[in-house]
């Protein structure tokens, strides 16, 4: 263990409070929220929860910033604010990266990969700021009418735990863009990169209380943010149940959200498709974060020519997949929490005694040298039936169903026959059976022949109950911007 405690000493001193206003808060109550690495069960320190009267404090530091310096700033100042954010980010990427790993688990590479595109959303939007035009409507020669983008407000953000760094910078990036203001609650297991973020944001000049971190529980802390009147729009990512409550929330006082609710991703895979490159690609599409991704392609639809061979492979693939403390690098780190090992093992568990077996994993694993880790197993499961709880809950963790298929129209059908409408994939050498998926899938983003193949510039968001609005590229100012019409009489 001496180890992980040396890494945790190396990354140097966590912080333990919030950001409220600027100045850092130990908060009021005694509770704190201990906070652990994942790899190694070792503790990271602990955290504030926040009371009501403290997210209320966070909430007026960001409605009078507001009206103060931010305020003024040109749309080119504010744009050079953003790059010079993205700039500091990218001089801290190797100890935010190391923090990031040892807060949620992810492989250091992962880690540094995902950093790194904070820096690209602080440097997409960055550009975008002084392009962000209004429009003239003819009225007749009486009249002129032109349109201008205004700020929403304040804006509350929920941040969830399994790419905590990337989802702070791509809400709160095209939220800076537009002039707003925010309070941002990080995930009670990683809070810990978006403390640090704040300071970042603080030392490149953003102004005191234009950017807020409160930290808690959802029950608690979340539910005062989403509740509090003054938050004009509330940008959630996580479990569909609590989308729901924050929706509802936000309805009581009219406020706009975007919404991220997860998923249960078809990866299609047709007869003709390049295996070489079909099984690298569904192995990382389900076990990258250790399948804690919510577009994480987690249903394998194979048509039935290729599925034993397509299988076989895929199972060579998983059991030879080195599992360690995300600084190892290893193929595929721990699980969160004891908590979520214990609700996938539960999904296993159901599994088995339904009569389905795992032709590969299935079970929770002790890693040596990470005696206090959250490990399980790289694992797939044969022959899952369409409607089988594997097939349609979100298990968030390493567990991939395999569903045969007929042909391209069975495939469709099973694709679609979800609550969820998150992400999709297919792999084919035939383009216009690829572009019939692709049309026909209820997804908000498709994958051909490359599963995760996004950017910082791809609209990012779900149809049905996988959420409402979309995320980065230009499609994600929508949210953070309101239309106001000015007419003028001559």
């Amino acid at each position: 263990m001496s180890r992980w405690q040396d890494a945790i000493d190396a990354a140097g001193k966590l912080p333990e409070y919030m950001i409220v206003d600027g100045q850092r808060q130990s908060g009021s109550r005694a509770e704190r929220i201990e906070v652990y690495d994942p790899g190694s069960g070792l503790s990271l320190g602990s955290v504030p929860v926040a009371t009501i009267d403290e997210v209320d404090e966070a909430v007026q530091a960001a409605k009078r910033a507001l009206t103060g310096p931010w305020s003024v700033l040109s749309p080119k100042d504010r744009g050079r604010m953003l790059w010079s954010i993205g700039e500091r980010i990218r001089e801290n990427v190797e100890r935010l990266a190391l923090i990031e790993t040892l807060d949620c688990g992810k492989t250091l590479q992962d880690s540094t990969i995902t950093v790194e595109r904070a820096v690209d959303y602080f440097s997409y939007y960055a550009g975008i700021v002084d392009k962000l035009e209004g429009t003239t409507i003819p009225l007749g020669d009486s009249k002129v009418c032109f349109t201008e983008r205004v700020p929403v407000g304040v804006t509350g953000h929920i941040v969830p735990w399994n790419v905590p760094i990337s989802t702070f910078a791509r809400g709160i990036a095209p939220t800076l863009a537009c002039g707003n203001t925010a309070v941002v609650k990080p995930a009670e297991d990683t809070p810990l990169t978006a403390i640090l973020l704040a300071e970042l944001m603080q030392e490149a000049g953003l102004p005191p209380g234009v950017v807020n971190v409160v930290t808690g529980y959802g029950a608690n802390t979340g539910q005062a943010l989403t509740e509090h009147p003054e938050v004009r729009h509330i940008t959630f990512t996580g479990s569909m149940n609590t989308g729901k409550a924050v929706m509802t929330a936000a309805a009581s006082h009219v406020a706009s959200v975007t919404l991220e609710l997860g998923g249960k991703s078809p990866h299609l895979v047709l007869k003709d498709a390049d295996l070489d490159r079909a099984v690298p690609d569904v192995l990382k599409g389900v076990f990258k974060n250790a399948g804690q991704i919510c577009s994480a392609g987690t249903r394998l639809l194979v048509e039935r020519p290729v599925h034993a061979e397509l299988v076989s492979r895929l199972v060579d693939g998983a059991n030879a997949y080195v599992l360690g403390h995300g600084l190892e690098n290893p193929d595929m780190g721990p699980l969160i929490s004891a908590r979520q090992l214990q609700s996938v093992a539960g999904f296993a568990e159901r599994a088995r005694e339904r009569g389905l077996s795992f032709c590969a994993g299935g079970n929770p694993v002790t890693v040596e040298t990470c005696e206090g880790g959250n490990f399980f197993e790289p694992s797939i499961v044969d022959n899952v039936s369409s409607d089988d709880e594997l097939a349609q809950s979100e298990i968030f963790g390493p567990i991939l169903s395999v569903i045969p298929v007929n042909d391209l129209d069975h495939a469709i059908e099973v694709a679609n026959d979800t609550a969820y409408g998150l992400a999709a994939g297919v792999h084919t050498l035939d383009v216009s059976q690829a572009m019939r998926f692709a049309k026909a899938v209820e997804a908000g983003q498709v994958f051909i022949n490359g599963y995760h193949g996004g950017s910082d510039a791809v609209p990012f968001g779900g149809m049905k109950d996988s959420g409402i609005g979309r995320e980065k590229g230009l499609t994600g100012l929508d949210a953070y911007s309101q239309i106001k019409a000015v007419t003028i009489s001559m």
